[in-house]
């Protein structure tokens, strides 16, 4: 890509900056023919741009605050609705999931109890690499980033034991104002 001609101002701003360049311990500068001088009357004012927000993409996060993790990790807070999804081939318990997602949103609940099954526990429940069980645990991760109630959820987390441990997850929505 060529360079583009620098502009008086900048031309002057920038032989100002060559000309305080020292090689390094062992090496010599090589110098390319000087730039012509170009004489600047009042100083550039350098100005830091004003930065733009960003927008933050709304995906399951870590957007709790500390006492709601504490809560959770101790299983004091009971879930607002059970999406159980035993028993149910991946492509349906996709679809249950995303229709009772909508139905806790539309109710304004905030934590929701997903039930999923245990993951695998190790080699002897798998063929070939893929699980024999814990199949839609598997593709929960997936499903809740890409689902269309993606930016109503706050955090996804592991259940308290006496909701279901490892078999289950912890979904919080966020809190719908108005």
């Amino acid at each position: 890509m060529p360079d583009k001609p620098l502009d008086p101002e900048a031309r002057a701003l920038w032989q100002r900056v060559a000309e305080t360049v020292r090689p390094l311990k062992g090496r010599r500068l090589l110098r390319k023919a000087a730039l012509p001088a170009v004489s600047v009357e009042k100083p550039i004012p350098v100005r830091a741009p004003t930065p733009k927000p960003i927008a933050k993409a709304t995906t399951p996060g870590d957007t709790l605050d500390a006492g709601w993790d504490r809560r959770l990790r101790r299983g004091v807070v009971g879930p607002d609705l059970t999406i159980d999804l035993h028993g149910y081939t991946l492509t349906a318990a996709h679809e249950v999931l995303e229709a009772e997602l909508g139905r806790a949103i539309q109710r304004h609940a905030r934590l929701v109890l997903l039930v999923t099954g245990r993951p695998p526990r190790d080699s002897t429940e798998r063929i070939d690499g893929r699980p024999v069980r814990g199949a839609i645990r598997a593709s929960i991760g997936d499903w809740l980033h890409h689902s269309r109630h993606a930016s109503h959820i706050a955090a996804v987390r592991s259940a308290h034991p006496r909701h279901g441990g490892a078999g289950a997850l912890y979904v919080v929505l966020r809190r719908t104002r108005g």
